[in-house]
């Protein structure tokens, strides 16, 4: 009835027959999942939001609401990977010649759910997320192509991540790391419910991403609004374009990995085993010909959020704009050709070796095209230093200096000498942290005003800014020293005393990053409470350049009251500065359709992950009833016929009425001032 499951997988069991410092972590991490879900349904209740978050935000397939559900769930997954991480460090430090408190294994699992969680359920979902949001109304369009897969794609991730959180208090995780390479996650070596946790946690986000890189690709593809061809796009669209693409052909490789890596485990095959023609290699070029795009589709958002701020808060226009989407196209096109380079030290020849070499040396080229045009936008203009400002400058110099490190790497002889080691992992934190996560918040910093109406506290946002600098250069220089000393990654414990001062500043640097993750909360909490004093519901905050600013803060649901026409690139910008009035309202205003709400995400999601977790412990009845149900599901929906509504053209004037009559009432502030409570979200328009 319950397949594998037994009271040792309860980590409070555990910690009760062996109370070990190990065991008591596990049961107290187990415990603080329980205690948060039942405190956040005990608020639900007791406010009465069920209803609510049901009709308004579950079932919705308003890309807006679902693109603000994705960086929720990021943001929790960035908390429960962000104190692996912590603790990962306090043991490294405090196990120098000792054993630490964390058992080896425990450790294996630390490791292995802080990387899958940083990359499948943190990294993705954000910048899914704010692509989500923003990428339509920069189009000019009131939706993505296909809402209700949009939907679909969120559940599926958001039920993969609970997965994982469910890993925490029924079993153990896996200890194959996040490549979950074998033979460490073949059955003969592990045989326990960890690496199947890993297998479809991944295998249920890797769908919901393919799903949404073909969603997002049509949407662009299909849906901008007449007059903005390809190449009047924002540079934030132009990089979620070639991000959908990099989605739709390198997440099936890795789908298929885990498919063949989980028939190996269930089914006796050998795809990846020595055993009967099977060969681990398979899996390693599998896994890698989708993990080195992956790097990128994580790092072109970020891309695409700097080019809209570093223009937008430089007053000027962006200089380069052919170079970078030249440049863009070059960098997805070129993440296909380097993954040999994450086994050099796997035996191919000096001659493959140095051909892959000269691959990946060559990303360099347009990544640096990119950091010369932002240099140049910056140059002579009115550069104001904000939150997202300074996140982006944050990025230009640690990842410059990630990328000469990389350089290293990128040399056959010189990473044989520091493969496998810390310098590795200093250097992939290299790029990533300012590549990705310092533009996620800078994205995070710079749309907030437009997707809840008032602005994010700037001195929360200065000190979270600058723990995460200081914290970042803390934690990861060190490894460099130690992995040049030859300190292996996922190490437990450490030898050498001589390693210490290093250890106990990587940990130090690790609290500090813990701080900010902390101060952004206090900042949210602080934005929240005065948000009466900081509303911008003119919606123009940052005298923006794009359509998406040209609407109220939040939209409408239907984004734009008529399909905007576009006659050059930062159209809303322009108009602000050819137009008399660029607020006037349209001659009239016509029924507008949107799609109904509907609970087929949600229940594919829930369904999905109780098949997964009826997968992961055998329990066959649950795996089969939920591969109905989703089947049931699918049939039933095709028979759906109702399923658009209508906006009347009244009820559309009377909305864009009273945000005219704000924007009326509003005083246009001059930039100088854009950080201050004056900032009623109209700019002042100038040049």
């Amino acid at each position: 009835m319950l397949g594998r499951f037994n009271w040792d997988a309860l980590p409070f069991v555990r910690a009760w027959e062996h109370p070990t410092a190990s065991e008591i972590i596990g049961a107290g991490a187990a415990l603080m999942v329980i205690v948060g879900a039942v405190v956040v349904v005990a608020l639900i209740t007791w406010f009465g939001k069920w209803r609510y978050l049901w009709s308004e935000w579950f079932t919705s397939l308003d890309h807006k609401k679902i693109g603000i559900m994705y960086i929720v769930l990021a943001f929790v997954m960035l908390s429960r990977a962000l104190i692996e991480a912590v603790l990962m460090r306090m043991q490294q430090a405090a196990a120098i010649q000792d054993s630490g408190f964390i058992a080896p294994d425990h450790f294996a699992q630390l490791f292995s759910t802080h990387g899958s969680i940083m990359i499948f359920f943190m990294a993705m979902p954000f910048l899914t997320g704010v692509i989500n949001y923003v990428l339509p109304l920069q189009i000019g369009a009131r939706d993505v192509s296909f809402p209700l897969l949009n939907s679909i794609s969120l559940w599926l991730t958001g039920g993969a991540a609970g997965l994982m959180m469910v890993s925490l208090v029924i079993g153990r995780f896996s200890t194959g790391g996040w490549s979950g390479y074998p033979p460490y996650t073949e059955l003969a070596f592990s045989p326990d419910v960890g690496p199947d946790y890993w297998i479809w946690a991944v295998t249920l986000g890797s769908l919901g991403s393919t799903l949404t890189g073909l969603n997002f690709a049509v949407t662009i593809y299909k849906m901008r609004c007449p007059g903005m061809d390809l190449m009047r796009m924002p540079l934030f669209a132009w990089t979620a374009l070639c991000t959908s693409i990099l989605m739709i052909f390198a997440m099936p490789p890795l789908t298929v990995a885990t498919a063949l890596l989980a028939l190996d485990r269930y089914l006796g095959f050998h795809f990846f085993t020595n055993d009967f023609g099977g060969n681990m290699m398979n899996y390693a070029n599998l896994f890698w010909l989708f993990g080195h795009p992956e790097v990128y589709i994580l790092i072109l958002p970020a891309f695409g959020v700097y080019s809209e701020v570093v223009s937008n808060f430089s007053s000027k226009e962006l200089y380069g704009y052919t170079s970078l989407v030249l440049a863009t196209m070059a960098i997805a096109v070129l993440s296909f050709t380097v993954w040999l380079h994450h086994f050099f030290t796997m035996g191919q020849s000096a001659n493959i070796n140095a051909a892959f070499g000269i691959a990946t040396m060559t990303i360099g080229v347009p990544t640096g095209v990119k950091i010369y045009d932002w240099i140049w936008t910056m140059f002579r203009g009115h550069v104001r230093f904000t939150v997202p400002m300074l996140y982006s400058l944050a990025f230009m110099m640690t990842f410059v200096l990630g990328g000469l490190t990389g350089i290293i790497l990128a040399f056959p002889p010189l990473d044989y000498l520091v493969h496998n080691t810390l310098f590795l992992v200093a250097h992939f934190h290299n790029m990533l942290i300012p590549g990705l996560l310092y533009g996620m918040l800078a994205a995070y910093h710079y749309w907030f005003p437009k997707a809840f109406g008032f602005r994010l506290n700037e001195r929360w946002g200065r000190m979270s800014f600058g723990c995460w600098v200081i914290g970042f250069y803390l934690a990861f220089t060190p490894l460099y020293v130690l992995g040049a000393a030859g300190v292996a990654r996922r190490t437990q414990g450490m030898f050498d005393p001589e390693f210490r001062p290093w250890l106990y500043v990587a940990g130090l640097g690790a609290l500090v990053l813990l701080a900010a993750l902390m101060s952004l909360f206090v900042q949210l909490w602080v934005s929240i409470r005065d948000r009466d004093a900081n509303r911008v519901v003119a919606g123009d905050p940052w005298d923006g350049r794009g359509l998406e600013w040209s609407t109220s803060a939040p939209p409408p649901e239907y984004n734009f009251a008529t399909i905007p026409h576009v006659e050059a690139r930062d159209p809303f910008y322009r108009r602000k500065r050819s137009l008399a009035d660029p607020y006037a309202p349209a001659p009239s205003y016509e029924d507008i359709e949107l799609p109904r709400n509907t609970m087929v995400g949600p229940v594919l999601g829930v369904v999905g992950a109780a098949t997964a977790f009826g997968l992961v412990w055998h329990i066959w009845w649950l795996a089969i009833a939920g591969v109905l149900t989703i089947v049931a599901t699918v049939i039933a929906r095709s028979f759906a016929r109702d399923v658009s509504k209508i906006i009347p053209a009244e009820e559309v004037a009377r909305t864009e009425t009273r945000w005219l009559q704000a924007v009326a009432a509003a005083t246009p502030i001059p930039r100088e001032i854009e950080m201050t409570s004056a900032n009623q979200g109209l700019a002042e328009v100038t040049g």
